[in-house]
C-alpha cells in the first residue's frame, strides 16, 4: 500500500461521517496512521448524486452510488472505498471484496412528522415524502389513505423539504442521524414490527482490491465480525431475491449469544400485498438461513412482485 492511504467516498455529510468514522478507527489501529496527511479522504459525485429528482429506481437502482468509487478502486487511484452497505449490489465488479464491516449502528427507521407522533397518529391523507419503495410499499399496506410522494436529497434536504410543508411527515434511516449528531430531531423511532429496515440498514462496508494484501490486513483490525454476520445473512436474502431497487424488499439480521434470527419481507411496490418470514439458527448459518427464507418467500409467489 502506498505511503498515503486513500478513502474514496461520496461527498453527501453522511458519507463524509462514515469515511471520517474508519479514518479514526484506522488511525486508532496503527500509530503510523495517525501522522498528519497519513489517511487522505478522496471525495467523487456518482451517478446517483447526480440525479436529484425522481426514484432512483427507474434509474438503474443499485450500483449508482458506488461505481464511479470502485471504477477509482480498480484503477488504483484509491486504497480502500467506504460505503453504506444498503447502497452495494450483492455483485461486486471482478477484482473487488467488500473486506470489512464497521460496527452497525441502530438499523431502524426514524419517523419525522410536523405534527402526528407517530404514523398511526397522521391523519387521513396526510403526504408522506420519501424516495424508497420499501417505505412506499408497507406505509400504504398499512395506512392506504395516506399519499406518498417522491422525496429526494440528503438529510438535510429532506428535513428542509419538511419544514417547508411539502409533506407532513418523511422517513429517515435513524443510524445516519445518529451519524450526523441530529438523533434528536426523529419524532419516533419504528420499531422493525411496523417499518422492517431494508437489508444492511446502518452497516458501513469497506471495500478492496482483491489481490491488495495490504490493505485486506490493514482492514482485518477493524472489522467487526458480528455485524459482517447479520450483513452476510440479509445480502444472502437479498441475492436469493435477485433484489433490486425495483423490488420493496426489507430484512434484518440480530444476533444473540450463538443464534442468529432473520426476519425478511417482500411487497408489491403499491403495498396491496407484502409476504413476510423469519428464521433462526446458529450464527454460522446466516447466509444459509437468508438463502433458505428468500427460497421460501418466492415459492410464495414473492417471484411474481419483480
Amino acid at each position: 500500500m502506498a505511503a498515503v492511504v486513500k478513502i474514496g467516498t461520496r461527498g453527501s455529510p453522511l458519507a463524509l461521517a462514515q469515511a471520517h468514522e474508519t479514518r479514526d478507527r484506522l488511525a486508532a489501529a496503527y500509530d503510523h496512521l495517525t501522522a498528519h496527511g497519513a489517511i487522505e479522504i478522496v471525495v467523487m459525485r456518482t451517478t446517483g448524486d447526480r440525479i436529484q429528482s425522481g426514484p432512483l429506481s427507474e434509474a438503474g437502482g443499485k450500483g449508482l452510488f458506488t461505481k464511479e468509487i470502485e471504477d477509482a478502486l480498480l484503477d488504483g487511484s484509491i486504497d480502500i472505498a467506504v460505503h453504506s452497505m444498503k447502497d452495494v449490489p450483492t455483485e461486486l465488479p471482478d477484482g473487488l471484496i467488500i473486506e470489512c464491516i464497521l460496527p452497525r449502528e441502530d438499523p431502524r427507521d426514524a419517523l419525522l412528522t410536523t405534527g402526528a407522533a407517530s404514523l398511526a397518529e397522521l391523519p387521513t391523507g396526510a403526504v408522506v415524502g420519501t424516495a424508497s419503495l420499501r417505505r412506499k410499499a408497507i406505509i400504504l399496506n398499512r395506512r392506504p389513505d395516506l399519499k406518498i410522494i417522491t422525496f429526494r436529497g440528503n438529510v438535510d434536504t429532506r428535513i428542509r423539504k419538511l419544514t417547508d410543508g411539502e409533506a407532513d411527515a418523511t422517513l429517515l434511516g435513524y443510524a445516519g442521524l445518529r451519524r450526523l449528531g441530529r438523533a434528536e430531531q426523529a419524532t419516533a423511532i419504528l420499531a422493525p414490527e411496523e417499518m422492517l429496515p431494508a437489508v444492511c440498514q446502518g452497516a458501513i462496508g469497506i471495500e478492496c482490491r482483491v489481490d491488495d494484501d495490504n490493505a485486506r490486513a490493514m482492514l482485518a483490525a477493524i472489522h467487526h465480525a458480528p455485524s459482517g454476520l447479520r450483513v452476510n445473512a440479509e445480502r444472502a436474502l437479498l441475492s436469493g431475491l435477485d433484489g433490486s431497487c425495483r423490488t420493496p424488499i426489507a430484512a434484518l439480521a440480530e444476533i444473540e449469544g450463538d443464534t442468529l434470527s432473520l426476519r425478511a419481507l417482500i411487497a408489491r411496490t403499491d403495498g396491496s400485498e407484502i409476504l413476510e418470514t423469519a428464521r433462526s439458527g446458529p450464527v454460522a448459518d446466516g447466509i444459509a438461513l437468508g438463502m433458505d427464507a428468500a427460497d421460501e418467500l418466492k415459492g410464495r409467489g414473492g417471484s411474481d412482485f419483480f
